[in-house]
């Protein structure tokens, strides 16, 4: 199993659903301070079965009920009081027809030693009563904080009324940009696993035949080593299909093509990598493959040593497609115009569509970003971090190009753009799809920290990919 000592060391405590409950409370208390008194309201994921099938659905907790609970049970809940700061989880009581089938729950016993939390109770009976004896106690200044469409129907009408939607949603996701030393842990974790599984596939990739193969062995090198369940569904586009930002097929040959796009990543009890590596199907880049690896490399080295605390990602965003440009130029593929000129047209958004990349927590493209996606300018439309970088955030880098007819025939055919792009040279590099690089950083105080361990060296992937 993959390992660190230092990682196991921290990650043998447990989950600090406390200190997250109270980073939320003083959020709230903050942005409300006429709030003397208030309680805090979260669900689990409900259990629940495959329609016309007899088993359980997958199940994927919420973020925001384990981000305080640190708990991985369905039909669960927790109350946080803002007056006595005390965290309670409520856990299922035993069903003795489950029992049959399942085993025994986890007991209250159990639960307090477990989880990071001040009490445990079963749910029936005590949720209800509780929540009821809140609300008839309560008043404008002491409301039930809850996030809308996360609150069961069968709660007591008392309670209903008491209800205050509007913050605390906000308030979670703000407070999860920053993450403390555990959860750096948790990501460090599903980055190790995520090192072997894409080691593994470039192992793999000059004796596999179609694209499900390399997905095959990905996956299984995550659950062999305590990861059963991928952060989100990867990519692994062979060919020109690496063009495809979000390519789901998976189940191509990959017989002359020259190059896999793999983009995926471990999960970690409940916490994501998001790794991509562009490498060479035969164990050796075409020509043209290798000058787009290798600026693609520079591109995500320069955009790497831009990100520190305080900087705009705006910013570091704008440097990736200056030295996109800047290559491009070199190779001809760009023509007739300075680098200057040529990010003014936004030209360069043909060959680099997206964002330079994205918060990274409990979700893959993780809360806290502020994004603005009807930004009118191209260049920053599909940006997932809009705002400075902070001490504590793990962000991704993936700079990429990209030789997608689709987005680039549009340039092509307006004069605007035409006349920076030279099509008979870019004609030589279609076939090289689309080469993307991601790793995923922690912003520190002097700087930042790369979590991601897979190799990215055009020596060092051939050394994998060739034995």
């Amino acid at each position: 199993m993959a390992s660190d000592s230092a990682i196991d060391k921290i990650l043998a405590g447990k989950y600090p659903a406390k200190k997250h409950a109270d980073n939320v409370a003083r959020y709230i208390r903050d942005a409300h301070p006429e709030i003397v008194d208030g309680l805090i309201y979260l669900e689990s994921t409900k259990s629940a079965l495959l329609e016309d099938n007899d088993s359980e659905a997958p199940f994927r907790q919420r973020r925001y009920f384990y981000y305080l609970s640190g708990c991985d049970l369905p039909d669960s809940y927790l109350t946080y009081s803002l007056g006595t700061s005390t965290l309670t989880l409520y856990i299922p009581p035993i069903n003795p027809a489950d029992v049959l089938w399942s085993g025994l729950p986890l007991s209250v016993e159990e639960a307090r030693a477990k989880y990071d939390v001040d009490t445990v109770a079963l749910s029936s009976p005590n949720l209800h009563a509780d929540l009821s004896a809140f609300a008839a106690k309560s008043s404008p200044s002491g409301p039930i904080f809850a996030i809308t469409g996360q609150v069961s129907d069968d709660i007591p009408h008392v309670v209903q009324g008491s209800l205050h939607t509007k913050i605390l949603k906000k308030a979670i996701e703000d407070c999860r940009a920053i993450k403390d030393d555990y959860e750096v842990a948790l990501i460090r974790k599903a980055n190790l696993i995520t090192a072997l599984a894409h080691h593994k596939a470039m192992a793999t990739v000059k004796k596999a035949g179609n694209e499900r193969e390399l997905e095959a062995v990905f996956t299984e090198r995550c659950i062999a080593n305590g990861a059963p369940k991928q952060a989100y569904h990867g990519i692994y586009g062979s060919g020109r299909a690496a063009a495809t930002l979000h390519y789901v097929h998976n189940n191509q040959p990959l017989k002359g093509k020259l190059n896999l796009l793999l983009d995926a990543g471990a999960e970690y009890k409940n916490y994501a990598s998001d790794v991509t590596r562009t490498f060479p199907i035969s164990g050796t880049f075409s020509k043209e493959s290798r000058e787009i690896y290798e600026l693609v490399l520079v591109m995500q080295k320069a955009t790497m040593a831009e990100s520190k605390a305080g900087t705009s990602w705006d910013h570091v965003h704008t440097v990736a497609h200056k030295v996109a440009i800047e290559g491009l130029l070199k190779l001809g593929i760009l023509k007739g115009g300075t680098p200057e000129e040529i990010i003014s047209a936004r030209t360069s958004c043909a060959f680099l569509p997206h964002g330079l990349g994205h918060l990274l927590g409990m979700d893959t493209h993780d809360s806290g970003g502020n994004p603005n996606y009807k930004d009118e300018d191209p260049m920053f439309r599909y940006l997932r971090k809009r705002g400075v970088l902070r001490v504590g955030e793990v962000i991704t880098v993936e700079p990429g190009l990209y030789f997608c007819e689709f987005i680039i025939r549009p340039y092509l055919e307006d004069p605007k753009h035409s006349k920076y792009i030279d099509k008979d040279v870019l004609d030589k590099y279609w076939d090289v799809g689309g080469v993307r690089i991601e790793d995923n950083i922690l912003i520190t105080e002097n700087g930042y920290e790369n979590l991601t361990t897979t190799a990215k060296e055009v020596e060092d992937m051939y050394k994998l990919i060739n034995g």
